[in-house]
């Protein structure tokens, strides 16, 4: 069940968890973590859940660590200083070049190995949109154990980091989104939010407010916990290996057209098309839902990211499983999503009310709404 803040009696989820813990009341305590509070730092809305048992923990636990935190102050004094990491500015300044030679290797390259580059940004996209992202950053959906393994495999050729350290990390954007405690903080320049973030020491209070995020869900999943643990072995084979070798293989592609395409490219493009939607998705666009935070909605970003552009309404609603008020429309991770549930692979959506998502735009939003 959703519903608007008014139904919270104008008492916030902390002020409601303190007055339990003053009381003493452990019955009231578990009444109250029943009703979750959810939305940006100005308004928001709150999902009805259950009790979170010891049981149900990787199963369907409903994060509250993707809502802002306004408790959150930044320190006073001077920024710390800048350090370069010089073994990622080496790696991803390789890498670039490697894959710009791909991108003028493609007239020469197959048919079929295009059409292979293709499925494999797909499948690697899908690794990180519908895995890392809307399944176990924000428990907006239910996957299975084969659809969790699939994910996971396709998640190691995106070789973004480990699923454990991705959800991390984006946890924390939500908490602390746009403050020196959000890992890719998109007031510090595009460059920053883009790829700049990955290249520098991350800052003191990154470190100190990840180490306190609540992961348990994460950690009682075997799925991510086995990805981790044989996370180097499984991006050499997925993003590397595999890629390279098939085209080579199954339809004679010469192993130097095949790593420079499907290969290098490919993991290129779906690292920028990410990094897209922490950089251009918090710059460039409208904000209908909610004009008091960052994030846009940007269609391009939507389309390279297969549905990850809609970035206004995800702040606003991080726990709906489309990310986007309009469904399937220039949205190819919730297609896939959809065509689980059809498969019985995925179930139990969590989704928004037309009429809360109405009431959230006319309280919030910058009048810039098209109907869908």
């Amino acid at each position: 069940m959703f519903c608007t803040e008014s139904s919270l009696s104008r008492l916030d989820f902390t002020q409601w968890s303190l007055f339990a813990k003053l009381e003493n009341d452990e019955e009231l305590k578990a009444a109250i973590f029943k009703m979750t509070y959810r939305g940006s730092r100005s308004s928001g809305t709150c999902v009805e859940t259950t009790t979170i048992k010891p049981e149900e923990i990787g199963e369907d636990l409903v994060s509250r660590d993707d809502v802002f935190d306004t408790t959150y102050r930044e320190k006073a004094g001077p920024k710390p200083p800048r350090k370069l990491v010089w073994r990622n500015v080496i790696l991803m300044l390789l890498l670039h070049v490697g894959a710009l030679y791909g991108f003028f290797l493609i007239p020469a390259a197959k048919f079929h190995t295009l059409a292979f580059s293709i499925i494999c940004f797909m499948f690697s996209a899908l690794g990180v949109t519908a895995g890392a992202h809307r399944l176990w950053s924000h428990r907006s959906y239910k996957a299975s154990l084969p659809l969790r393994i699939f994910l996971a495999v396709s998640n190691s050729m995106a070789f973004q980091n480990d699923i454990y350290e991705w959800v991390r990390d984006h946890r924390g954007h939500h908490k602390y989104s746009e403050t020196d405690a959000d890992p890719h903080n998109a007031l510090r320049g595009f460059f920053f939010a883009h790829i700049g973030w990955l290249l520098q020491r991350k800052h003191p209070d990154v470190l100190e407010k990840g180490r306190k995020l609540d992961l348990r869900d994460i950690e009682a999943d075997g799925v991510v916990m086995f990805q981790r643990s044989h996370y180097k072995k499984s991006i050499l084979v997925m993003c590397f290996i595999m890629p390279t070798l098939v085209p080579w293989y199954f339809w004679g592609e010469s192993l130097y057209v095949a790593f420079y395409v499907p290969c290098l490219l490919r993991y290129a493009l779906v690292l920028n098309a990410t990094w897209l939607v922490n950089s251009a998705a918090h710059m460039f666009g409208n904000r209908p839902y909610d004009k008091t935070i960052n994030p846009r909605e940007n269609s391009l970003v939507a389309l390279g990211a297969i549905g990850e552009g809609f970035h206004n309404y995800h702040h606003t609603f991080p726990y709906d499983y489309a990310a986007s008020e309009f469904g399937e429309r220039y949205n190819l991770t919730t297609c896939f999503i959809d065509l689980m549930c059809l498969l019985g692979l995925a179930s139990d959506c969590k989704s928004v009310s037309k009429e809360t998502i109405m009431a959230r735009r006319m309280r919030t939003g910058d009048g810039s709404h098209r109907s869908g």
